[in-house]
C-alpha cells in the first residue's frame, strides 16, 4: 500500500545575526543553516496494518506524516501510497484517506457536530446510504449522541477526537494517518479511542499508521512499530522483538512481612525501597524470578511477591537516551 524510497525533506533556515553589523549582514548575505528534518528513509507498509511511528520531539514523524498526506513536497526520494503521489494526485489521493491530526480539528469550529458531519459528506461525495450507515454505526461506537448538537468549540478535548475521528472515516478510506489522537486525554477517553482505532482496522481492515508519544497507544495496538530520530529510521520490526533486544531488565516487587535491615539478593539489585515493599532489578538471562523467589523464601519473611516485565516506557526512553540504535 505504501512504498517509501529514499525520502528526505530538508528545511533552509536563516541564521540570525546579532548587533547593528548582524543585522545589516542579515539583510545583504542571508545565511542559511539546513535541517534534515527527514533523511533517506525507506520503508513500506501493507494493506490492513496496524503500526506505530514513535520517536522524540523533532525527530521527523509530523513531516513524515505530512509528506504522506500530501501536505508536503519531499526534498528528494520517492513515495506512492496506492499507486498514487500524494502531492501531484492531490485530489484522487485525499479520496482514498483519512487523516487527524491531534492538535488541529477538521471540523467547522461554530458549527454544530452533526453539521459539520454532513458538510464533509457533500465534500467527499459520500452516497447518503454509505453515510447513514458510517454514522450511525460510529456515533454508537463513539458514543457521540451527547454532544452531536454541539458546537465544535464548546466540546471537550476528548468529545472533539471523537468527533474528528469519525469525520475521518465516514468516506471509507483505505488508509487513516493518525498523529497524536490520544494527547491530552484522561484514561476512559483514551481506552475508547483505542478500543476504536483496534475495531476498524480489525473489522474494516483499514491500514492505520499511528505516531504518538505515548507509548502505552503503541503497546496496546501495535505489533509494528518504526523508530526515527534526528530524521534518520532506526529500527523497523516487531515490537515484541524490540522488547526483547534492549528489555532485558526485569522487576522483582516484594513486601515484606517484616522491616528488615539488610535484603540482599544474588543476582539482584534494589532499585526502591519504601517500608518493606522493596523494588529490586534483574536481568533476563543472568538468574530466572524463580531462583530469586528461593532466596527469598529461605531468607525472610513475604507477604507478596510480584515479577513484571520493565515498562515499554522505560525500555524507549533508554534508546533515545543512550542511543542503542545508532
Amino acid at each position: 500500500m505504501i512504498k517509501v524510497s529514499n525520502l528526505s525533506k530538508y528545511f533552509k533556515i536563516a541564521k540570525h545575526n546579532r548587533g547593528t553589523f548582524g543585522a545589516v549582514r542579515n539583510l545583504f548575505n542571508t545565511e542559511y543553516n539546513l535541517v534534515k528534518a527527514v533523511d533517506q528513509v525507506n520503508f513500506e507498509i501493507q494493506a490492513g496494518e496496524l503500526l506505530g511511528y514513535i520517536g522524540p520531539n523533532g525527530a521527523g514523524k509530523s513531516t513524515t506524516i505530512k509528506m504522506l498526506t500530501g501536505l508536503l513536497v519531499p526534498t528528494s526520494g520517492d513515495l506512492l501510497v496506492n499507486q498514487l503521489v500524494p502531492w501531484k494526485n492531490r485530489k484522487r489521493y485525499v479520496a482514498e484517506i483519512g487523516a487527524v491530526f491531534g492538535q488541529r480539528t477538521t471540523l467547522w469550529w461554530d458549527l454544530p457536530v452533526i453539521e459539520s458531519l454532513e458538510l464533509l459528506q457533500h465534500i467527499y461525495h459520500v452516497p447518503e446510504k454509505r453515510f447513514r450507515a458510517n454514522f450511525n454505526e460510529f456515533r454508537e461506537i463513539l458514543e457521540l449522541d451527547a454532544f452531536l448538537d454541539t458546537p465544535v468549540r464548546s466540546l471537550s478535548l476528548g468529545q472533539r477526537m471523537r468527533a474528528d475521528i469519525c469525520a475521518a472515516l465516514l468516506h471509507n478510506p483505505k488508509l487513516l494517518f493518525l498523529d497524536e489522537p490520544t494527547i491530552g486525554l484522561d484514561v476512559v477517553a483514551k481506552e475508547r479511542i483505542r478500543r476504536f482505532i483496534r475495531y476498524i482496522n480489525e473489522e474494516r481492515g483499514t491500514t492505520v499508521l499511528l505516531t504518538t508519544h505515548d507509548i502505552s497507544d503503541v503497546e496496546k495496538l501495535c505489533q509494528r512499530v518504526m523508530i526515527i530520530d534526528h530524521g534518520k529510521l532506526l529500527y523497523d520490526g516487531n515490537l515484541a522483538a524490540l522488547k526483547n533486544r534492549f528489555g532485558g531488565k526485569r522487576i522483582l516487587e516484594v513486601d515484606f512481612a517484616e522491616n528488615y535491615a539488610e535484603i540482599p539478593l544474588e543476582g539482584a539489585e534494589v532499585a526502591e525501597r519504601s517500608g518493606h515493599k522493596v523494588t529490586y532489578h534483574f536481568q533476563r538471562g543472568t538468574i530466572t524470578a524463580s531462583a530469586l523467589i528461593g532466596q527469598l523464601s529461605a531468607k525472610y519473611r513475604v507477604r507478596d511477591i510480584e515479577v513484571r516485565l520493565q515498562e515499554i516506557e522505560s525500555i524507549i526512553r533508554r534508546i533515545y537516551e543512550e542511543r542503542l540504535l545508532e
